[in-house]
């Protein structure tokens, strides 16, 4: 959900250029897949660790952040998502705005709140159903252990979703 109203914010459609920065993470892995379905070209911003897994998810770029800066390769895109929050240290928005096209668009998960929206709901299902939209899955807790998976999403490094299970 929060991947697709993002991708929205931004007005994703297809031919554009759209660089996702935390293209490993829960968001980041969702909308890869999301802006693919779209039509656009998608750049992923990960860690080496992580390449691999968003080169398999569609992008069609993948940088590593450790190594290269994307806001200073030359490269502009029509749409910048940046996928993990203020507390993971991503570039500022004024450095994202240094690769964005003209009339490109900026667009963070810390900026304003989601809704609840049936029709993308049902949008994600259908998605899901059609193998489009596969949840990336790092690991799974039970609902007595959500202290642990607090502390390993806290480290900042999962790929995909950490899951709760209740019985």
């Amino acid at each position: 959900m929060l991947a697709l109203q993002y991708l929205n914010r931004g007005g994703i459609h297809s031919g554009q250029r759209v660089l996702i920065y935390g293209a490993s993470g829960a968001v980041g892995t969702s909308a890869v897949q999301l802006a693919k379905h779209f039509g656009a070209t998608v750049t992923g911003v990960c860690s080496a660790a992580n390449l691999e897994l968003v080169t398999s998810l569609g992008a069609d770029v993948v940088i590593d952040y450790t190594k290269d800066d994307f806001t200073k390769d030359g490269e502009r895109y029509d749409l910048v998502l940046v996928a993990v929050g203020n507390r993971f240290g991503p570039p500022s928005q004024a450095a994202c705005e240094k690769a964005l096209a003209p009339n490109g668009k900026y667009v963070a998960v810390d900026q304003g709140r989601p809704k609840l929206i049936k029709d993308e709901l049902v949008m994600l299902r259908q998605l899901a159903e059609a193998g489009e939209l596969v949840p990336v899955i790092d690991r799974t807790y039970p609902l007595d252990q959500m202290v642990e998976a607090h502390r390993y999403v806290d480290q900042g490094h999962k790929k995909g979703n950490v899951v709760i299970t209740v019985s």
